[in-house]
């Protein structure tokens, strides 16, 4: 059978403790000596219940002061130490809450960027469509099918900004009717309503994940984004206000002084 032992150590960590008992046990021999030398332990032993009484009052007053003492210091050594472990509680509570709060902001930031993805792919659709509608045969014939056909493979392979990028080319042309192409015919219109209602869905979505506007100027200085201000800034006041509730040129006051 084997025997465990355990040894306690009962030695006071505290420096002001280990004086006090130090200068208790000096006072108590002190005490002794002087009883054995003024009074003597027999006549000590003597004395009337009242005279004791006054010589133990002196005796041990010393003694009631000094641990009266020694216990504030110690009371407010103990209140300063749980202060600090409050303190680092609070610290501690407060990073976790700052690593919870980024954790669900880098969650919300991982389910935009998966919904944006597939809208930018839907808004690249979109605006295919309506170059198809403007600039392929069915339009002004400034592509043939062949080149629409490379065009199409290109967004295929992940280029899902490849037709706002011809778009925003095609404005360098000082001729060239970006009123027509957009809302030249009612196909034409119906395909920049989509595309500014698209647009807009997934820039209200990211202010829920972006603190410092940094998604948000990426998604308006995009090419979607760039053609949609070209679209917003050339679309019939009325019916864009059916869409978005306000003219276009507020709606553009609006977001860059948000983005600036």
């Amino acid at each position: 059978m084997i025997e465990e032992k355990t040894h306690i150590s009962y030695i006071p960590q505290d420096w002001r403790i280990i004086f006090a008992l130090t200068l208790t046990f000096f006072w108590f021999a002190f005490l002794a000596i002087y009883i054995a030398r003024n009074v003597g332990w027999g006549q000590f032993m003597d004395l009337p219940i009242e005279e004791m009484g006054t010589f133990l009052e002196g005796a041990f007053a010393f003694l009631a002061f000094l641990w009266l003492v020694i216990g504030l210091f110690i009371q407010q050594s103990v209140l300063a130490q749980n202060n600090e472990e409050l303190r680092r509680n609070n610290l501690h509570s407060e990073k976790q809450t700052q690593a919870i709060a980024a954790t669900e902001l880098n969650a919300r930031q991982e389910t935009f960027f998966k919904i944006a993805e597939g809208t930018r792919r839907q808004l690249g659709a979109v605006s295919g469509m309506l170059f198809i509608s403007s600039q392929g045969p069915i339009g002004n014939a400034n592509y043939s099918q062949e080149d629409l056909s490379e065009i199409w493979k290109q967004f295929a392979s992940g280029d899902s900004e490849v037709f706002s990028r011809l778009f925003l080319t095609m404005g360098a042309a000082a001729d060239f009717d970006f009123t027509d192409l957009f809302y030249g015919t009612e196909i034409r219109k119906r395909h920049t309503d989509n595309f500014i209602v698209g647009f807009d869905r997934i820039l209200k979505l990211s202010e829920d994940c972006d603190m410092d506007n940094i998604i948000k100027d990426s998604l308006i200085y995009s090419a979607h984004g760039l053609l949609t201000i070209r679209m917003r800034d050339l679309h019939p006041d009325l019916t864009f206000e059916a869409i978005t509730g306000t003219n276009s040129q507020q709606y553009l006051e609006r977001f860059m002084a948000t983005s600036g």
